[in-house]
């Protein structure tokens, strides 16, 4: 008898640990044709990589939402984790992310995007920023179902995440349900020094063409609609470089559209949620301030 109760008890814990942050997965493309698909041997797996999990071979998106958890502030977020798309780092810059943002009462949803790949797609350019627009139009659906206010949907991307978020806000999609209404961006990549290379060998694998090179002159496309900005970089990261950040700031300003940058002094790259020893842990809370005091 005490056996029984004793597993009883156990089960009952896992059941209560698994929905502590009442997280919900969906299948982006569940019962539809995935755009810019062909049929591959990937297989998708995880491994340490660059000190943390990460997700390999990507064919089958998903999103993980998050509830908000106490006071319901109404604004969502989808988290796009980095990783230049090669990877995808989605628990120290997705889940961890989605977990605190939660706990402050704003509904947080971790992107497991496609990765541009040849054996998986023709258009391999195309596939994580239409499993990013799907990310926005399924928020936009199920807004009511979480408390959410339609016009408070974001993004938020780390590094090549942040490049997507970039996307996502800059080439505006007909459907309004797939562009954010805000944008956070950490250790971003806007292209700010013209440099394409980096999507001509990871993204698009050609070269780009004149109308394409247009397309991708991020800085060029910042207008008065595009949406308010939140952005963090440090200034010692060798990845993407600081200018990524205030060059953008700069023309989100030149166009009166809101921005709040905050640069760290030391840092690096791929920090997450930050380091208390470098102060690279006050940008959560920052941002956090930043969506409940802003109306977008």
């Amino acid at each position: 008898m005490q056996t029984i109760l004793l597993k009883t008890s156990v089960i009952v814990f896992m059941v209560l640990c698994s929905n502590s942050y009442g997280q919900d997965e969906v299948k982006l493309w569940e019962d539809e044709t995935k755009p810019f698909y062909k049929e591959n041997d990937l297989k998708e797996y995880e491994k340490e990589a660059w000190n943390t999990q990460c997700v390999f071979n990507i064919t089958e998106p998903t999103l993980t939402i998050y509830q908000a958890e106490g006071e319901n502030t109404g604004k969502a977020v989808v988290i796009i984790p980095g990783g230049g798309y090669q990877l995808v780092a989605l628990y120290h810059e997705g889940h961890d992310l989605a977990k605190a943002l939660a706990s402050e009462g704003i509904t947080a949803a971790v992107l497991k995007y496609r990765l541009p790949n040849q054996k998986s797609s023709g258009q391999p350019h195309n596939v994580a920023l239409a499993d990013g627009r799907k990310a926005l139009k399924i928020m936009h659906e199920k807004a009511s179902v979480y408390g959410i206010d339609s016009d408070q949907i974001g993004v938020v991307g780390f590094s090549a995440g942040s490049h997507l978020a970039t996307i996502l806000s800059l080439w505006i999609s007909d459907n309004t349900y797939e562009n954010p209404d805000f944008s956070g961006l950490i250790y971003g990549v806007t292209l700010a020094d013209g440099d394409l290379s980096w999507l001509e060998k990871s993204v698009y694998f050609r070269k780009l063409t004149p109308k394409e090179i247009e397309q991708n002159t991020l800085l060029n496309l910042v207008t008065s609609e595009t949406p308010p900005a939140f952005l963090v970089h440090a200034l010692d990261d060798t990845i993407c470089k600081v200018e990524e950040t205030t060059a953008y700031a700069e023309k989100l300003k030149e166009h009166e559209v809101l921005v709040e940058t905050h640069i760290f002094s030391k840092g690096g790259h791929g920090f997450g949620l930050g380091k208390a020893s470098d102060g690279t842990d006050q940008w959560v809370s920052l941002f956090t301030n930043w969506l409940k005091n802003n109306k977008f």
